[in-house]
């Protein structure tokens, strides 16, 4: 039997527990409290944007004893006014929660001050925002050298965050699989995997009895709870999605990675805020810039990792984008072909498709 010191050594062994510091880090950012996040001899407290009213700005200037920062993103700099590549962070010289929230969402802010370029400190901020499915704008309050934040403040390290997504690809591992049948595929199993990012299960559906020892047919379908579930008519998700099932049943089987990375990686929330600039006049990709996202935040090694853990090692992809295709081509497997999946054109989708197929270059029509 182990003694009592023996039991706290073996509790507060953990092999990922820089990972582990990264994910409730993510759970008290999106619980609207601060983390104190440390990088190369600099300690500060980090707050998401979304959750800065006037209390919590007065508090955390309180603590500071330089200067406070707003970090933005480039997409939300080049709407405020600035075109540059990188990201960058305007001075607070007094954490006013009004003039930080029209910086980071007002539709018709304009820059008020500098832009000086981030730090390793900055872009782990911001990296933990996105992870958090957060708007990317976090307010940092640097601490003095030697200061102690309160114990209750989680703490987690820049070097952890910025290996936090390869970590949790390498350490994906099935936790459940059972027989579902579907409308279009009575023979389908339904796979779930614990890891990938932010805390979130991931589902392979093999349809059918593919042959691994043949190139497998696979699609990358990432979750659209309005258009897979509710039928939405501003996409062509669920089109898509029943399109690659009921082909895979037809042709021998396959398998569909359903991934939790709504809204190309943004989130629910705010795959809403941006459907709402879009009926505000905004097209797809000027709503995600004008909330400070990029493109596309998705990223496709883990989904890789969940294929070779099925054995597929070689694949014939359905898809009509380019990043897809070229992830799955840097990713160790084999891609022998691939091919478009069809969805309907309709009135309130026409602009969607047309905004995919023109910036982002997607297979279409």
């Amino acid at each position: 039997m182990a003694t009592a010191a023996t039991a706290r050594r073996m509790l507060s062994l953990s092999d990922g527990i820089e990972r582990t510091s990264v994910e409730r880090a993510i759970a008290e950012l999106r619980m609207g409290r601060p983390v104190l996040l440390e990088s190369e001899g600099e300690a500060a407290l980090v707050q998401s944007v979304e959750d800065l009213g006037r209390d919590e700005a007065e508090r955390l200037d309180a603590m500071s004893v330089r200067q406070a920062r707003l970090v933005l993103p480039a997409a939300r700099l080049k709407r405020l006014g600035m075109e540059r590549p990188h990201n960058g962070w305007i001075g607070l010289p007094t954490l006013d929660a009004r003039r930080v929230a029209t910086l980071a969402f007002s539709m018709e802010a304009q820059l008020d001050g500098s832009v000086r370029p981030t730090g390793r400190l900055d872009e782990a901020a911001l990296e933990l925002a996105r992870l958090a499915l957060a708007l990317p704008a976090v307010v940092v309050v640097p601490l003095p050298d030697g200061a102690d934040a309160d114990s209750s403040v989680l703490r987690v390290t820049s070097a952890a965050i910025e290996g936090y997504r390869a970590a949790s690809a390498r350490d994906l591992k099935i936790v459940g699989r059972a027989p579902v049948p579907l409308e279009d595929a009575a023979e389908t199993e339904f796979v779930v995997f614990r890891g990938g990012e932010g805390l979130r299960d991931q589902v392979a559906v093999i349809v059918g009895a593919p042959d691994l020892a043949e190139p497998v047919t696979v699609r990358l379908h990432s979750a659209c709870l309005t258009g897979d579930l509710f039928g939405s008519l501003k996409c062509d998700c669920g089109d898509q999605l029943r399109f690659s099932v009921r082909w895979m049943a037809e042709h021998g089987g396959g398998i569909l990675l359903y991934l939790d990375q709504e809204g190309r990686g943004n989130g629910i929330a705010n795959k809403i805020r941006a459907y709402k600039l879009q009926a505000e006049g905004y097209d797809t990709y000027d709503a995600d810039e004008m909330l400070g996202f990029g493109p596309d935040q998705r990223r496709f090694d883990f989904a890789a990792e969940m294929l070779r853990q099925l054995g597929v090692t070689r694949v014939n992809l359905i898809t009509n984008n380019p990043d897809k295709i070229a992830a799955l081509q840097n990713s160790g497997l084999e891609l022998v072909s691939h091919q478009r999946a069809p969805g309907r054109m309709t009135a309130e989708n026409s602009r969607y498709l047309a905004s995919k197929r023109d910036r982002a270059g997607h297979l279409l029509g």
